[in-house]
């Protein structure tokens, strides 16, 4: 039997991102958004359970429009749970990403580019196919970051379609603790580390932010990916730091220059200091590491 689940979408301007962002992410257990750099207009999508929360979607809905000044038209369709995008092949191609990764889907049958760790998944249930600019500037930070680093643990927070968890597993053999709110998330990203033969490496477990038992037994970390949302984020600035190692780096993404500013200040509040920001796009991704004992907390970027 087919299991749907609920796609709700608003169409709105930079000046309603952030409210109706908050108004999905208070009922859905997943969210995306994304740029039509062609109009200016940002996509905003969530996953749901149907008819989940009706009440306080709708109350949401109705503070994002105060805030914001915006009234967009709301999309709520019932879609496949299997193949929520609906998209061709050929809407997918292989993402060639930094000097060293690329993304492809099972798909494409040419054989993998030499010199670069490829990554096979399907653009599916859960974000990350490597199209999006925080998806993308994760892994671009992760590359700079290998060239002078070799973490023991790794953690994967948020980690939706496990591509980030996945690069770094085959990157350095090492074990990733991958973490989701949603259980299909963390289903599809078990899959993909199968797909792509490092299972053995890659534990998945559904988790809320840093409340779930598991994340407290394995700290400290040395690297931790976060790409998700402004707003918890910088939330959960005194957990991530606490739950990093001296000299730990965490990579944040899915954040827009002004909201990194703010997520940015945040984590400085904390101890953490950064060491470079990527821009890819409309996209910034932070990379900050904690000081390790006796070491000075110096910028290296503003």
């Amino acid at each position: 039997m087919t299991e749907y689940i609920e796609r709700i979408a608003v169409t709105v301007p930079e000046s309603g991102l952030e409210a109706f962002e908050a108004a999905l992410s208070s009922c859905c257990a997943t969210v995306g958004f994304f740029l039509d750099e062609a109009t200016g207009l940002w996509m905003i999508e969530g996953l749901r359970e149907i008819g989940e929360a009706d009440d306080d979607l709708a109350a949401a809905l109705i503070l994002a429009e105060a805030a914001s000044g915006v009234t967009p038209a709301i999309e709520r369709v019932r879609v496949a749970a299997g193949g929520w995008l609906a998209r061709n092949v050929q809407d997918f191609p292989e993402q060639r990403i930094g000097a060293r990764f690329a993304i492809r889907g099972t798909h494409i049958a040419t054989r993998p580019l030499a010199g670069r760790i490829t990554m096979i998944l399907d653009a599916g249930l859960a974000f990350g196919t490597g199209e999006h600019g925080s998806t993308r500037g994760c892994l671009r930070a992760l590359e700079r970051v290998a060239k002078a680093r070799k973490p023991a643990k790794i953690l994967d927070l948020g980690t939706g379609s496990g591509v980030l968890g996945i690069a770094g597993a085959k990157l350095w053999r090492r074990h990733v603790l991958a973490t989701d709110i949603d259980a299909r998330a963390v289903r599809v990203a078990s899959a993909n580390a199968a797909r792509n033969g490092v299972a053995p490496l890659f534990r998945a477990a559904r988790a809320d932010g840093w409340t779930s038992p598991a994340l407290a037994r394995h700290a400290p970390y040395d690297l931790v990916f976060a790409n998700i949302l402004a707003r918890p984020l910088a939330a959960m600035a005194h957990q991530l730091a606490a739950s990093l190692a001296p000299r730990g780096i965490a990579i944040l993404a899915g954040l827009l220059e002004t909201q990194a500013r703010w997520v940015l200040s945040a984590h400085r509040r904390h101890g953490l200091v950064l060491k470079t920001r990527i821009r890819e796009g409309a996209w910034t991704t932070l990379v900050l590491e904690k000081p390790g004992r006796g070491q000075t907390k110096t910028r290296t970027d503003a």
